[in-house]
């Protein structure tokens, strides 16, 4: 059973992973999509330490570690879009100085 979930969850990172090389719109669709992956690769994390019967500690760390990239980004989306005006890439290149 633990199989199976391992199966779909990789199948599931690596269309993550496809759409984010495929997005050339928007940070804020691309700041989702790496949430997805992050999300994913928990449940990667979470199902191996289980199967392995680690302790939950790394977890915590993990989530610890996500948290901050994903401040980050918003802290990047929040300057882009007040010096620039939005967040869509393809208007990036015509206001830079």
């Amino acid at each position: 059973m633990k199989f199976y979930l391992v199966i779909m969850i990789s199948f599931m990172f690596i269309m993550g992973f496809f759409k984010f090389c495929l997005n050339k719109r928007s940070l804020l669709v691309s700041l989702l999509i790496l949430e997805y992956l992050v999300l994913m690769l928990f449940m990667l994390l979470y199902l191996s330490l289980n199967f392995c019967m680690f302790e939950n500690f790394f977890l915590m760390m993990y989530i610890v570690m996500s948290v901050c990239e994903s401040v980050l980004g918003l802290s990047i989306l929040v300057s882009m879009i007040r010096t620039h005006g939005s967040d869509y890439f393809m208007g990036y290149n015509m206001l830079q100085c």
